[in-house]
C-alpha cells in the first residue's frame, strides 16, 4: 500500500477532476489534512482549477476548514452538497455566482452514492417533490450559473418522482481512525461513519483514486475484520495524519465514539429565554418510546429539556449522520451523539428516515408562510441548503417545526418563503400532521395553511402575535392559551404525564377531530 503525505496526495487532483469527499459538518471524519493540501497546492501553483466538489454533508467549522480550504476562486467549477452552512467560503463564492452551486437533499446524495457504487443509472425517490429541489422549483441550483439539470421529474408507474443522475468520480477522499499495511480502514474512534464505503466503492467504479486520511497506521492483520469499514481492495494511497482530532472541537471523546457512556441526565439545562420556551413546548409532543430525529438550530435543545425532564431513555433521538439513541449533540458538534445505542451508515440511517421509521421529526425554521412551506435552504441574502431536512420533514409520521415569530424585529411568519424546503401542500395531501412552535404562539397546518391554536399568556392577539406575522392565519375557535409551566423556572413535571403510544393517538385523532368541526 503506497504511503504519502498530504502535499503528495493534493497533486493526483487534476484539472477539471470530480472530488468526492467523506466526512460531516464540524470535522466529523472530514479528511481535513487532505483538503488543507488542496487548497495550499492552489494557492502556490494555480493548479488544479475547475474541479467539482461532491460531499453529501457540509463540511467545516463555519470558518475556513473543511470544504472552506476549496473556497477560491477558479479552485472550483462547481459544488453540490447538502449544505453550505460549515463552509461560509463556498455560500459567498455561490452568491458571487463565482461557482456553479447545487444544495441537494442530504439523504438522497448519501443514497446517490450506494447506486454509482453499484453502476446504476441513479436515485429514483419521491423525495423533494414540490421543494426547491424539484426541477419545477428550481432543481436544487443556488447560483444563476448553475444550469445543468441534476435532478429530473419523471413519472413511474402513474406517481412522480424524483431521479438525481450520478456523478463520475475522478478522486475520493474518506477518513479512518487506522489503517494497516494492507489500506484495510477502521472508523472505531470516529464519532460517525457515513458512507465511507460507498463512496470508495463509487470512485472505485468510476475507475478514479481513493486517498485515505488516517491517525494511525498498524501491523498487518491486525484490525478486527469487522471493524473494517474500507477494504484495503478499494483503496489506492494512505496519508498518516498522528495529530487527527475526532471534530474540530474535541480532540477525542470516548462518549462519541461509544466507548464510554456516560450520564445522559448531565446534559446542560437551557437558559431561561425563548430558545428554552420552544425546546420545552416541543418537548410536549413526545411520549413513550418515540422514536424521533433532532434538526439543527433550535430544535436541539429538546435533548437538554428531555433530560431536565427526566424522560430522555423512555423515548429514542436520532440524528440523521446514523447515530440512534443517547443525546444528540448541539452546536459546531451536532451529526454526533453521546453514548448512542447504536452507530449505522448514513444511507441505511435514510432508508428508515424516508420509510417512515421516525414518529415525530423536531426541526426548526428560518421562515413559514400562509401555505404553510418552511424555508431553511435560502433566506435573508444566505445560502445555507437543506442538509437533512427535506428527507426528515418529508419522511416522518408527524413534523414539529420550531423558530421564534419573530427575528431582530421581523417577522418570521411570511406571506410567501424566499424558498420552499418543505411543502405544506404536499404535506396535506399526504394527511401529515405538523405544528409550528414559537414562543409566543402554536399554529397547526390546516386546509387553509397554519391555523393558531395556542397563545402564550398574557398576550394580546392581535398586538403580539397577528400583528407581527406578514400573513393572517385563522385563529382557531378553540384557541387555547399555552402552559403557563412552559415559562416557569422549574421542570414542568413531564416525567408523570408522559403519554404512551396508544394514549397520543387517541389525543391525535381527537385534535384532527375538533380541527375538522
Amino acid at each position: 500500500m503506497r504511503r504519502m503525505r498530504a502535499a503528495e496526495a493534493a497533486r493526483l487532483v487534476q484539472d477539471g477532476d470530480t472530488l468526492l469527499i467523506g466526512g460531516s459538518g464540524g470535522g466529523h471524519a472530514v479528511p481535513d489534512a487532505l483538503l488543507a493540501a488542496l487548497g495550499e497546492r492552489f494557492r502556490e501553483t494555480g493548479a488544479p482549477r475547475g474541479i467539482t466538489a461532491l460531499h453529501p454533508v457540509g463540511l467545516g467549522d463555519g470558518k475556513t476548514r473543511g470544504a472552506g480550504h476549496l473556497a477560491q476562486e477558479g479552485l472550483l467549477k462547481r459544488v453540490v452538497s447538502g449544505t453550505f452552512v460549515n463552509s461560509p467560503g463556498i455560500a459567498r463564492l455561490a452568491l458571487d455566482e463565482k461557482i456553479e452551486a447545487y444544495t441537494l437533499p442530504q439523504g438522497s446524495l448519501s443514497q446517490l452514492m450506494r447506486e454509482m457504487a453499484a453502476g446504476r443509472p441513479g436515485l429514483l425517490t419521491r423525495i423533494g417533490l414540490h421543494s426547491f429541489v424539484d426541477p419545477r422549483l428550481g432543481g436544487g441550483r443556488q447560483s444563476r450559473c448553475a444550469t445543468e439539470d441534476l435532478v429530473e421529474l419523471v413519472e413511474f408507474q402513474g406517481q412522480e418522482y424524483l431521479f438525481y443522475r450520478p456523478f463520475k468520480v475522478d478522486v475520493a477522499l474518506v477518513r479512518g481512525s487506522a489503517a494497516d499495511e494492507d489500506g484495510n480502514i477502521s472508523m472505531e474512534h470516529e464519532a460517525v461513519t457515513l458512507e465511507m464505503l460507498s463512496i470508495a466503492q463509487a470512485a472505485r467504479r468510476s475507475g478514479g483514486l481513493v486517498i485515505a486520511q488516517v491517525k494511525t497506521i498498524v501491523p498487518r492483520g491486525s484490525l478486527h475484520p469487522k471493524m473494517v469499514k474500507v477494504p484495503g481492495i478499494l483503496v489506492d494511497a494512505l496519508v498518516h495524519v498522528p495529530d487527527q482530532w475526532q471534530t474540530y472541537e474535541t480532540q477525542d471523546s470516548p462518549a462519541y465514539s461509544g466507548h464510554l457512556r456516560v450520564a445522559l441526565e448531565e446534559i446542560p439545562r437551557l437558559p431561561a429565554g425563548p430558545r428554552r420556551i420552544v425546546a420545552r413546548r416541543g418537548t410536549m409532543e413526545l411520549f413513550e418510546g418515540a422514536i424521533c430525529n433532532l434538526g439543527s438550530g433550535i430544535s436541539t435543545g429538546i435533548a437538554n429539556v428531555a433530560a431536565e425532564e427526566g424522560v430522555l431513555r423512555r423515548v429514542c433521538l436520532t440524528n440523521e449522520q446514523g447515530n440512534i439513541g443517547g443525546a444528540p449533540a448541539s452546536g459546531n458538534e451536532a451529526g454526533a451523539a453521546r453514548s448512542p445505542d447504536a452507530q449505522v451508515d448514513q444511507p441505511y440511517q435514510f432508508d428508515f428516515y424516508d420509510g417512515g421509521g421516525l414518529d415525530l421529526a423536531f426541526l426548526s425554521f428560518a421562515e413559514f408562510d400562509a401555505e404553510g412551506n418552511v424555508n431553511v435552504s435560502r433566506f435573508g441574502g444566505r445560502i445555507v441548503g437543506p442538509g437533512g431536512f427535506v428527507n426528515i420533514s418529508q419522511g416522518a409520521k408527524a413534523v414539529i417545526f420550531g423558530g421564534t415569530l419573530t427575528a431582530n424585529g421581523a417577522p418570521k411568519a411570511v406571506r410567501q418563503v424566499e424558498q420552499v424546503t418543505f411543502s405544506g401542500r404536499f404535506a396535506r395531501e399526504r394527511g401529515q400532521p405538523v405544528l409550528y412552535v414559537t414562543e409566543r404562539a402554536v399554529f397547526r397546518l390546516g386546509d387553509a395553511g397554519p391555523e393558531l391554536v395556542e397563545i402564550a399568556p398574557g398576550l394580546d392577539l392581535e398586538r403580539d402575535v397577528l400583528g407581527v406575522m406578514g400573513f393572517r392565519p385563522r385563529v382557531s375557535p378553540e384557541l387555547r392559551t399555552m402552559e403557563a409551566a412552559l415559562f416557569e423556572d422549574g421542570p414542568m413535571g413531564l416525567a408523570h404525564r408522559l403519554p404512551g403510544r396508544r394514549q397520543r393517538a387517541a389525543l391525535a385523532r381527537l385534535e384532527e377531530l375538533q380541527a375538522a368541526e
